[in-house]
């Protein structure tokens, strides 16, 4: 499900006979994988991935081994950040449902994200999923202030007792002083050197955009 990209997306697709290329102006990322999953699928399982995600190996070998119960809706998984190409020890990256039975299931739009709603049962999976962002510098900022406007009118639609701990202290204006020591001390990603120092500066330039945001 492409919105009409401008890099080789389509080339690369078209030098792959089992995959289905289809476009679609984005909007909102929910309704892009509403759009998606309402293909002729013919499978009764569903491996979603946006473009940065990549398949450890030991999660392809866990997955083909998988024996569902007839109650098992979908499958949680773990990610390992990646920054130009270095895994980090750490990430702020959820894990979240990224294999699920297709009959019932259902995106929601989450401030800036997309979560998926199923039903039955879900499980924890041992292998993880690679989140390598390869945006450049301009594209990773002009991301961030979108993202973060939508974060934004979130936080705007709930009131403060319904905002997660975390999310209070975000709405109170107090991220970007405490994003960047807590994802290098307590995730660790200081132990990464060069790329470590640059996720979590990613970190607070994009939560000082969110109260940026958030003030307007």
């Amino acid at each position: 499900m492409d919105s009409f990209s401008d890099d080789e997306t389509k080339k690369i697709c078209a030098e792959f006979a089992n995959v289905d290329f289809v476009q679609r102006k984005f909007d909102v990322l929910a309704w892009q994988w509403k759009a998606a999953i309402a293909q002729n699928i013919n499978t009764e399982w569903v491996l979603a991935l946006d473009a940065d995600y990549v398949v450890s190996n030991e999660l392809l070998k866990e997955i083909k081994e998988l024996k569902p119960t007839d109650n098992t809706g979908g499958y949680v998984t773990s990610f390992v950040y990646k920054i130009e190409g270095h895994p980090l020890k750490g990430t702020l990256y959820p894990p979240i449902v990224t294999l699920y039975r297709l009959t019932g299931a259902d995106y929601l739009q989450d401030g800036h994200a997309q979560r998926v709603q199923i039903v039955g049962d879900t499980e924890r999976l041992n292998g993880v999923m690679y989140h390598d962002d390869r945006k450049s510098t301009a594209r990773w900022h002009q991301s961030q202030r979108n993202y973060a406007k939508q974060e934004a009118e979130k936080f705007k639609g709930l009131s403060f007792s319904e905002l997660r701990p975390i999310d209070k202290v975000r709405f109170c204006g107090l991220g970007p002083l405490f994003v960047g020591p807590y994802t290098l001390f307590i995730k660790g990603v200081i132990v990464n050197g060069w790329p470590g120092l640059k996720y979590a500066w990613q970190r607070v330039i994009a939560e000082t955009y969110l109260l940026w945001a958030r003030l307007k």
